[in-house]
């Protein structure tokens, strides 16, 4: 029997979330899914997953990927990001790192040591049903689907973003009472 998409994704991050914790890695999911995370329920379908991880944790990452069967997909310089296949499904790990002042910031390639917006990894973890992942702070997603554009002209916006950056700014004003 054919699974959907998005519940073999949610297997995955369920799967990577294990094993990362297991080997003593931190992850976040960003982009999509940590908006679905937030709001509780798959909102959409998604192309891939999209993590965040500390760069000093990259090499035992990518150990514990390959030894669940993950393949490593050339792509991002090594240091900016690591991309991986399973089963057909690709997940995308964003590399971090801290500066001097204690900020996260970019790890590699050509932005490495611009910081991220404050507050990045600072959220209360997701939910889907019983699956509890840590998150992006939704403010901080809103503020990095807004800026991509700005901050990278080779990505345009998107209609998704918009999206979702509507259904994150709806959520957090309910939550706030408002």
């Amino acid at each position: 029997m054919n699974r959907p998409r998005a519940q073999r994704q949610l297997d995955l991050i369920a799967d990577v979330l294990s094993a990362a914790r297991a080997s003593g890695v931190p992850l976040w999911l960003r982009g999509g899914w940590a908006m679905d995370f937030f709001l509780g329920e798959v909102t959409r379908e998604h192309d891939d997953i999209d993590w965040f991880a500390w760069a000093k944790d990259a090499e035992q990452l990518a150990g514990t990927l390959i030894r669940l069967g993950h393949t490593p997909v050339p792509g991002p310089p090594a240091g900016l990001q690591l991309d991986f296949l399973k089963d057909g499904l690709e997940s995308s790990f964003t590399l971090v790192d801290r500066d001097g002042a204690g900020r996260v910031t970019v790890a590699g390639g050509p932005w490495a040591g611009t910081p991220w917006p404050d507050g990045l990894l600072g959220a209360e973890p997701g939910r889907i049903g019983a699956l509890e992942a840590p998150i992006v702070d939704p403010r901080v997603q809103i503020e990095i689907k807004r800026m991509m554009p700005v901050w990278d002209p080779a990505r345009p916006r998107r209609a998704k973003d918009a999206e979702d950056i509507a259904r994150l700014e709806a959520a957090l004003r309910r939550r706030a009472g408002g």
